[in-house]
């Protein structure tokens, strides 16, 4: 594995979803419950998709959004069920979480995630969580990326300029924005792990 130790000049911060977990972790969690209830995918997407937003901001919580996709799906699942079920979908990138712990202890990490109630909890839970010094959530925030607001909340809790941190995020639109905001932005691929891993190794050691 590539050696990410790292002068303490240089840090980093990653997104979550797509990055730490492979696949996307909304078109899962609709799949399956979909699959447990019987109710076309489609209709349960259109409705996910539709109100998620809210969830994203902190608008909602989990069993406000979760009533209103049964009234609107016909979805017959009491909450409990779906909770588990929705935490249930998520899909480690273990590679990533090998990476995170191998960086230098030097190194402060971050993470920026548009996320959600009861799943920012879940991961805060997580003891391989432990290794983030600073975790932003779009849902505790109000506001999501690609907002420059979003970056700027990264750039506070890093308590480091914007130019000695790395983004890490799978969505080209959010490294933009990172790029535009004065991060480094590394795009990121679940199945080219060794090339993130190089570029990111690269960067930390000061060479680019």
């Amino acid at each position: 594995m590539t050696n990410l130790a790292a002068p303490p000049t240089r840090h980093v911060a990653f997104d979550w979803g797509g990055v730490f977990t492979i696949g996307t972790f909304d078109g899962r969690s609709t799949q399956n419950v979909s699959d447990r209830s019987g109710v076309r995918v489609e209709r349960v997407r259109e409705s996910y998709f539709r109100y998620v937003r809210q969830l994203e901001v902190g608008a909602w919580t989990l069993p406000q959004f979760w009533t209103v996709m049964q009234e609107e799906t016909g979805v017959q699942m009491p909450y409990a069920e779906f909770e588990a079920l929705y935490l249930g979908s998520i899909l480690d990138n273990l590679p990533m979480y090998t990476s995170l712990a191998a960086l230098s202890a030097g190194v402060r990490v971050g993470l920026l995630s548009n996320n959600y109630p009861v799943v920012s909890d879940h991961l805060r839970r997580d003891p391989r969580f432990a290794r983030f010094d600073a975790l932003v959530f779009s849902n505790e925030l109000g506001q999501k990326k690609p907002h420059a607001d979003s970056f700027a909340a990264l750039e506070k809790a890093m308590q480091h300029p914007a130019g000695a941190v790395a983004f890490v995020d799978d969505v080209q639109e959010n490294i933009d924005a990172a790029n535009a905001y004065g991060f480094h932005g590394i795009l990121y691929h679940h199945e080219q792990h060794a090339k993130f891993e190089a570029e990111l190794a690269a960067w930390l050691g000061g060479e680019s």
